[in-house]
């Protein structure tokens, strides 16, 4: 008969406590689809039309610009609140363990639908990459894009079907890794995911695109981008210099893109949200 091993269970409570809140984090510590709801209350769905707004921004954890400041949701609530945006795709949002959900809160009080994932497991909460929309979410999915063990990655992708033709729309929101070979894979894996290859789509987030490397010359070649030959900087928020969020789109048109720099999002977050309006294809005659 084999011999099997026992594990000695801790008296102390604490001990016990510990291991309890470190088992938690192990089975949590993967990318994984945690939120998908209404707002509430209800609102009456407004239709989709060919011309829409879209942004990316990256909260930083609600703490500020400095990123040492107690989280302050609020405050890069009140910077999305100037975005006027119909779908925003935020990363590194914090869901804190205790205190109530400040990203359910504040797509109640805009009025927005919401997707969130989780990528880690924060000292603080929950971390990881949302969507708020206008429009009802009619399907929503996640690529786990974690190629490192040092980082987890992925990316949420949300279809609308709601465009009058049935035309459908897709976003595709992600936050990549600071590694370039780790980036490349991912860049990868994004080209392949059919949320970006079936019908009109758009590619929103933080790149990381320190520099013009491998991955971000793959996805200017294969995607559509805005006819400005740069960037709009984002990165950091005081005095912007890097163009590390970005808005791609294929099958659909980007006809501007900006970067949102107002007082409120210079102090809101390390980076600054950027903006992109996008047209979408006319429907196929009967």
């Amino acid at each position: 008969m084999p011999a099997f091993r026992t594990r000695k269970i801790p008296r102390d409570r604490a001990q016990r406590r510990r291991l309890r809140r470190a088992a938690a984090r192990e089975r949590q510590d993967v990318p994984q689809l945690c939120l998908v709801r209404a707002p509430s209350p209800p609102i009456r769905p407004e239709a989709m039309s060919r011309e829409l707004t879209v942004a990316t921004y990256n909260v930083h954890r609600w703490t500020g610009l400095s990123g040492r400041a107690t989280p302050d949701p609020a405050r890069a609530g009140f910077v999305i609140s100037e975005l006027g945006a119909d779908v925003i795709a935020l990363q590194e949002v914090l869901r804190p363990f205790h205190h109530g959900d400040p990203l359910a809160s504040l797509a109640d009080t805009l009025g927005l639908h919401l997707a969130f994932a989780v990528t880690r497991v924060h000292k603080r909460g929950e971390l990881g990459n949302a969507i708020l929309s206008r429009w009802p979410i009619a399907g929503v999915s996640i690529l786990d894009l974690s190629f490192s063990r040092l980082e987890r990655r992925l990316a949420v992708a949300a279809s609308y079907d709601g465009l009058e033709g049935g035309v459908g729309f897709n976003v595709v929101a992600t936050h990549l890794a600071l590694v370039d070979r780790t980036r490349r894979r991912q860049v990868a894996s994004l080209l392949d995911h059919p949320q970006l290859r079936d019908g009109p789509s758009v590619l929103l987030g933080d790149m990381n695109a320190w520099r013009r490397c491998k991955a971000t010359r793959t996805l200017d070649r294969e995607l559509d981008r805005h006819h400005n030959l740069e960037w709009p900087s984002s990165f950091p928020a005081a005095r912007p210099v890097f163009a590390l969020d970005r808005i791609y789109s294929r099958g659909a048109k980007v006809l501007e893109i900006a970067a949102h720099d107002t007082p409120a999002a210079r102090r809101a977050s390390d980076h600054l949200p950027v903006v992109a309006r996008i047209e979408l294809p006319a429907p196929a005659p009967e």
